[in-house]
């Protein structure tokens, strides 16, 4: 079999398998936290709701009128209704990822140009939970709903540039010998975090702290599992494609 075949086959066995094993992962840890916190911000949005004048409908306001309903609907944003379609969206979502970060490894292993045993591929799984679960983590840590949140595009900028920083700077470490590569690989590591990242705007939430806390050790043990999984699995489905 080809190398290109070897890496897509081998991503999409693998992603398949550990994207379906997270979602059942989840399903018993942070999507009942989740569910969990979307009471408390129900709660909360609730008053805001009702305490809010009704527009004044006439016959040329109808524009204004649809505006203000879609405004205290989230925006009239479309949303998967709960149970299996919210499910099924949510395991599909798992199992694309799963297939993205699947196919990296896979072209890490074709890269490497030897053989890849599972201990190798969970070296990798590893490294890449340090990379794009607990580096971010530590600057932004996983949230629930109802939680203030700093800017989206802050927050995305923050995470590419502290999973790339963590990303060269483990490469560094890990494949380069010299003292001077060392310090510059832990000073990429560390570099984010000095900067900081962007913080939430003070204010009250109704979800407890203990809610929040428990949400964000589920969803590191989750991330660990998968990276894990992912690891070990594209390892094996890629040596053993790469003989076929």
């Amino acid at each position: 079999m080809s190398v290109f075949r070897s890496i897509v086959f081998s991503a999409v066995l693998a992603g398949v398998v550990a994207g379906a094993a997270t979602t059942a992962v989840q399903m018993v840890g942070t999507v009942r936290l989740i569910q969990q916190a979307e009471v408390y911000e129900k709660k909360a949005e609730a008053p805001a709701a009702t305490s809010a004048p009704a527009p004044v409908a006439t016959g040329h306001d109808h524009g204004a009128h649809q505006h203000a309903a879609a405004a205290h609907d989230h925006g009239g944003e479309w949303e998967p209704e709960e149970g299996f379609q919210r499910n099924a969206f949510t395991a599909g979502a798992n199992v694309l990822t799963a297939i993205g970060f699947a196919l990296l490894l896979a072209g890490i292993f074709a890269l490497r140009g030897r053989p890849v045993d599972w201990r190798e591929g969970l070296f990798w799984g590893l490294g890449g939970f340090v990379v794009f679960v607990a580096a971010p983590g530590l600057g932004l840590p996983p949230e629930v709903p109802g939680q203030p949140v700093a800017d989206l595009t802050l927050r995305q900028t923050w995470w590419i540039a502290t999973a790339c920083a963590t990303a060269a700077g483990l490469g560094l470490l890990v494949f380069r010998k010299a003292s001077w590569t060392a310090l510059l690989g832990l000073g990429l590591i560390v570099l984010p975090h000095l900067i900081g990242a962007p913080q939430a705007p003070a204010g009250h939430t109704e979800v407890p702290e203990t809610l929040a806390r428990s949400f964000v050790v589920a969803a590191v043990i989750t991330g660990l599992i998968f990276w894990a999984m992912l690891g070990v699995l594209t390892s094996i489905a890629y040596r053993r494609l790469s003989r076929a």
